[in-house]
């Protein structure tokens, strides 16, 4: 898995707390979660990126079809890269970031760490 941070420093600049929120127990509630920014694929190639802050429950939901939508459609099951962070703000810049790029771009980060295209969900259930 690939992981990318953001400063603490920089994660509050970013984000304008209400007055009325304490701001450290909000950093923590917000922080302290781990985030997945993931891209799958259908057994013909088509690519969806997402981001979740439940990556076990989020996978399950699309390999099962539990989603209307895109994924369901296209039948977008297997999980092929996976990169994590505890800044939502972060998780969201990089899906969006992702989502952009064209296929090529997607297929070459693929690649960098899963050359065989092997689901990484494979096993996790029954």
């Amino acid at each position: 898995m690939c992981h990318f941070e953001r400063s603490e420093a920089e994660s509050r600049n970013l984000i304008n707390y209400p007055n009325s929120i304490n701001n450290s127990k909000l950093s923590k509630m917000a922080f302290n979660k781990t985030f997945y920014v993931y891209i799958m694929a259908s057994k013909t190639g088509t690519l969806y990126v997402g981001m979740t802050n439940n990556i076990e429950r989020r996978v399950y939901e699309h390999k099962n079809h539990l989603i209307l939508g895109f994924t369901d459609k296209y039948k977008v099951e297997r999980l092929l890269h996976v990169e994590t962070t505890s800044d939502p703000l972060s998780a969201i810049k990089r899906e969006k970031q992702i989502k952009a790029w064209r296929r090529e771009k997607k297929v070459a980060l693929i690649d960098s760490m899963n050359p065989q295209w092997t689901d990484l969900s494979e096993d996790w259930y029954e």
